[in-house]
This record gives C-alpha cells, structure tokens and sequence, in this order.
C-alpha cells in the first residue's frame, strides 16, 4: 500500500484520516439515532428533536442519517428530512471523497 508509507512520512495525513474517522463514526451515529428514534416513536415514547436528527446529519452524519432513514422507513414523509438529508449526505460524502483524494488512495 505505497499510501500508506507516503502517509508516515507527512503527519498532515495523519489528521486527514482521523477527519476519515470522524465522518464515519458521525454517520454511525445518525444512523443509530434514526433507528433508536423509530423505535420511540412506535413506543410514543420521548423522542430526539428534530433539529439534533438535522445537526447529527450536517455535522458529518449525512450518510448514516440517509441510511437509516429508508431502513427504518423513518421522517420519509417529512418535506424537510428528503431535502436537508440527501443534501447532508452528499457534502459529507464531497468532503471524505476530497480527503481521500488528498491522501492519495484514490487517484
């Protein structure tokens, strides 16, 4: 893996792939909390505002969000989650491609 040896001589990378480490540990928990919030909703139990399902996605968890949106068949019918998701999404998933590209393990 010739990025991996040209990732241990220039430290820049390193952080690069801890941001790599963020966006999917981001999108493992927007994913949970779609799951998590479903299961609240089927129990009319207290459920996770709106706005922190919205923030969890454009803080890096777009992918995950989207995810378990259409696993969990969760807020599809809602107008504002079918536009800011996909949109979430496809900016985390800008963002990974970029610092993949910039580490070099994509051309």
């Amino acid at each position: 893996m010739p990025w991996l040896a040209k990732m241990q001589s220039n430290p820049g990378d390193i952080r690069i792939l801890l941001l790599l480490g963020y966006l999917i540990i981001m999108s493992l928990i927007g994913f949970s909390m779609m799951g998590i919030d479903k299961q609240k909703a089927k129990r009319k139990a207290w459920r996770i505002p709106e706005r922190t399902l919205i923030l969890i996605a454009f803080l890096g968890g777009g992918p995950g969000s989207l995810l378990g949106m259409y696993t969990f068949h969760h807020k599809t019918k809602h107008n504002k989650f079918r536009i800011l998701i996909p949109i979430a999404a496809m900016l985390t998933l800008y963002a990974a491609y970029k610092l993949i590209q910039r580490v070099g393990i994509m051309g």
